[in-house]
């Protein structure tokens, strides 16, 4: 009679918000053995999720969600162990207030589902523009501009699940030269730059998952904090774009250490210098 090992399912990873960064990350973990159940708003996309081994789901978020998706989320969370949260606020007028609400009805379906874990996907813009290095317990010093933000981590902070505050993001798609490019009068000068490549952000995040470091906050964000004079201006000039033009004073801002979640996960970021990774944008 033969002995058979049997065989353990691969845990299975909610990505929530399938877009520029969501889908990425979504593929990188299907290539690391993960069973992934990804969503998305657009119809268009769910053959793309489906064609890259996502099990695709089609979900817009609500303060109230409707019926049918609240079924869709139930069932996208059905069997997860892990729930990566990429949704961030939207723009427009009162859209950063609503974001804690846009996000506690996930966090009651995901606690009714028994995920084990959430991974918040959240962002620097928590802390106050204060120049000053600011470490993850610093955002709790200046609420104020930022409590939306705030208010949506408390969400899911705790001892399973672990929220990573990106730096600004760049990447394939997203061009810094652009934002600024052509403007003129713009302030903050020699303010810092804090910023992130989308092949980082995909990299970090895994690792959390792999290394099941949860119970933590993060800030994330490359090493080097060029001014936004020089930044800015190399990127718009890469781009064969008109360079912005900036005020003369010379007021600092934040910059982000992300010390800590170097240290955990071991991590060698691939694109530390921001200005040389212009290239890979």
């Amino acid at each position: 009679m033969t002995n058979t090992i049997p065989s353990v399912s691969p845990p299975t990873v909610a990505v929530l918000g399938c877009g520029w960064l969501g889908l990425p990350l979504a593929q990188a973990l299907v290539a690391l053995g993960y069973r992934v159940h990804g969503s998305t708003t657009t119809p268009g996309q769910l053959l793309t999720l489906r064609d890259a081994g996502i099990r695709p789901f089609l979900l817009r978020l609500a303060p109230i969600l409707s019926a049918t998706d609240a079924d869709t989320l139930r069932a996208q969370l059905q069997d997860a162990d892990v729930l990566v949260l990429n949704v961030p606020p939207t723009r427009g007028a009162g859209s950063a207030e609503a974001y804690p609400a846009l996000l506690r009805p996930v966090a009651e379906a995901a606690a009714q589902a028994g995920v084990r874990h959430v991974l918040l996907v959240s962002s620097t813009g928590v802390y106050a523009d204060e120049p000053r290095l600011m470490r993850e317990p610093d955002a709790q010093a200046a609420p104020t501009a930022t409590a939306p933000l705030l208010q949506a981590e408390a969400l899911f902070q705790g001892p399973h699940h672990t929220v990573v505050r990106l730096a600004g993001l760049m990447g394939p798609g997203r061009a810094p030269g652009r934002f600024l490019a052509g403007r003129a009068g713009v302030p903050h000068g020699e303010a810092p730059v804090n910023l992130i490549h989308l092949q980082d952000c995909i990299s970090l995040l895994s690792r959390i998952i792999e290394q099941e470091l949860w119970g933590y906050t993060f800030n994330a964000s490359a090493a080097t904090h060029p001014t936004r004079r020089t930044f800015y201006t190399a990127a718009a000039t890469r781009l064969g774009l008109q360079p912005p033009t900036f005020l003369e004073e010379s007021s600092g801002g934040k910059q982000i250490d992300s010390s800590l979640i170097r240290e955990l996960t071991g991590y060698q970021f691939r694109h530390e210098d921001v200005v040389a990774a212009l290239e890979y944008c």
